[in-house]
């Protein structure tokens, strides 16, 4: 039997919909037509009160950083809220703590500032959304960025592009770890229009 693995996905104020509820989506209904559910997802912000995202969403979390259980993934998403929270060091020490514990550490969009401020993407290899690109350059310069990769992955830790490209990388993770056909199947109950091009070591940074 497939482990259940718990997947912790982050909210902050002025977080980007899609960045989270894309991903949330995609680990959600993952095997959900044959009852195998092999993802427990559940977001976690700082504090236990609504999260304003992006164009007033509000949202509530599960659990705050104090409470969230061990998560075998954690996803950091992106959004204009990023720009304020790179600056929150018990935000910034959460991520650093947490992504010892894990089993994989994903971004979507500019995440991947939280990651660079959280010293994890030192010598790897990232990508955020295009209008991101020279900021991750400032604030990661040991870090190899790609703008035209839409995902990258450097085994334990995986960075996407902006926005809906968190779909894509989710849908990747899903087939890394429970096959291809698996993600597949997910991808045909949300009738999303996915392909993976060539095999899986492909994407290894």
């Amino acid at each position: 039997m497939t482990q259940r693995r718990n997947v912790a996905i982050l909210i902050f104020d002025e977080v980007e919909i899609l960045d989270f509820c894309g991903p949330y989506e995609v680990f959600g209904v993952t095997g959900k037509r044959n009852g195998s559910e092999p993802f427990n997802v559940y977001t976690v912000a700082k504090e236990r009160r609504p999260i304003i995202a992006r164009n007033q969403l509000s949202v509530n979390p599960q659990y705050t950083l104090l409470d969230c259980p061990r998560s075998h993934i954690l996803l950091v998403p992106g959004g204009f809220g990023t720009r304020r929270e790179m600056h929150n060091s018990a935000l910034i020490d959460w991520i650093k703590e947490r992504s010892q514990q894990a089993e994989l550490l994903l971004s979507v969009c500019t995440g991947a500032l939280l990651l660079a401020k959280a010293g994890l993407l030192e010598g790897l290899t990232a990508t955020t959304h295009h209008g991101a690109i020279d900021l991750l350059k400032q604030v990661a310069p040991n870090t190899q960025v790609k703008p035209d990769k839409r995902f990258v992955d450097n085994g334990s830790i995986i960075l996407s592009a902006g926005i809906s490209a968190g779909i894509d990388m989710s849908l990747y993770v899903v087939a890394k770890l429970l096959g291809e056909q698996q993600a597949r199947e997910t991808a045909e109950y949300m009738e999303y229009d996915w392909q993976l091009s060539g095999k899986l070591e492909n994407y290894l940074e």
